[in-house]
């Protein structure tokens, strides 16, 4: 098996990644004059002071204050050397303990009698960043091959379309915000089973059950909204929105479920054609009926997914909430309410996206019941 994985081609290109992933490390590394923000190196750092702290809910903290030294990396001052002065604390909820080695930004910068002095303004990330990027690029490369790049050019792809969605809707302050993202949730569903899957009965089957799954669960939602007159949702539990919060949580959760939908549609597409591999006299109801188990199948872990999901992104907040005072029922409300709405509605496509798969696979690999 290894010998058989480890062929020619895929060994010159490891080869290849390896040097470029390590030429683009290196720069990375070293390439501090192309930054316009100040940087500096910790040459040495050690901690001069040390306080509790407690708030009224009885949270305990310690703060640290912490002396650096760094050499200058770029800049009219480079190789120059300095000392400033960093806060942190134990639970470093803005704040962030340097080490020797580390590369840090700086913030006015000036120098006063011969003096240099600055305050830091966080690490410089940019060698983590491509490194985790290039072992991803490594590991679909190597591992699925050409999938492996049709599948990171779609990623590729859809997130420029995200941005250039996101520049839209900025210059229309979120007036149009459904309408965008629905057109984008549709192109993002269509470059990527065409790249992954090319134009196919396959890629077909897959687009036309995944769409309609995840419109039909966001109109559902709605209806219900509409039923219910919207009581629970509190859209002011959105952080940081400067739109009319309603349109934007349908577009988050729109997109949110979409790929739920897509995971679903493409693991039952896949198994049906496999099935057609195997036997081509396969009739549509008996692919009909396999979709359905497929799906059933499948059903129960995705929705786990998705519940995890939630549960990792509200984590945090939801302590933060109760160590504040704040009693269980507040800390959903404000924290977890909206994130269990959007999981609702994601269980609502994916259970509505079983038959539709099922049926238009059915119908596109299928053969009739009559010779």
């Amino acid at each position: 098996m290894a010998k058989g994985f480890w062929t020619e081609q895929k060994k010159w290109l490891l080869i290849a990644l390896v040097i470029i992933g390590g030429g683009i490390l290196f720069f990375t590394s070293h390439n501090e004059r192309f930054y316009q923000q100040p940087i500096a190196k910790v040459i040495s750092e050690k901690t001069t002071g040390k306080r509790k702290t407690k708030d009224q809910f009885e949270n305990v903290d310690h703060q640290y204050n912490q002396q650096l030294k760094v050499r200058m990396m770029n800049g009219k001052y480079q190789g120059q050397v300095l000392t400033v002065q960093n806060t942190y604390s134990d639970s470093q909820p803005m704040d962030q303990r340097y080490r020797v080695g580390n590369d840090i930004f700086l913030t006015q910068v000036r120098k006063q009698n011969g003096k240099l002095s600055a305050n830091v303004d966080g690490y410089k990330r940019d060698t983590v960043i491509v490194f985790l990027l290039w072992l991803v690029t490594l590991m679909l490369l190597l591992l699925m091959g050409h999938a492996g790049l049709l599948a990171l050019i779609s990623v590729v792809i859809n997130a420029i379309l995200f941005l250039i969605a996101i520049e839209i809707d900025l210059k229309q302050n979120g007036q149009h915000i459904m309408l965008l993202f629905s057109v984008l949730a549709i192109i993002f569903t269509f470059i990527s089973l065409l790249l992954v899957l090319g134009f196919s009965k396959r890629m077909l089957a897959t687009f036309a059950a995944t769409v309609i799954g995840t419109f039909v669960a966001l109109g559902v939602s709605v209806l219900v909204f509409s039923w219910t007159h919207e009581r629970g949702v509190y859209y002011e539990s959105m952080e940081y929105v400067t739109q009319v919060p309603r349109p934007l949580f349908l577009a988050e959760t729109l997109l949110g479920s979409l790929g739920a939908v897509m995971d679903e549609s493409s693991d039952i597409i896949a198994t049906l054609f496999e099935l057609k591999q195997l036997n081509p006299q396969v009739t549509r109801k008996q692919l009909f009926i396999s979709g359905r188990n497929v799906g059933k199948s499948i059903m129960g872990p995705l929705v786990n997914v998705l519940f995890l999901i939630f549960m990792v992104d509200t984590f945090t907040g939801s302590l933060l909430y109760i160590k504040n005072g704040n009693s269980w029922g507040y800390t959903y409300a404000m924290n977890m309410s909206l994130g269990t709405i959007q999981s609702l509605i994601s269980g609502i496509g994916i259970v509505l996206s079983v038959p539709l798969v099922s049926l238009f696979g059915a119908l596109l690999l299928g053969k009739g019941t009559r010779k």
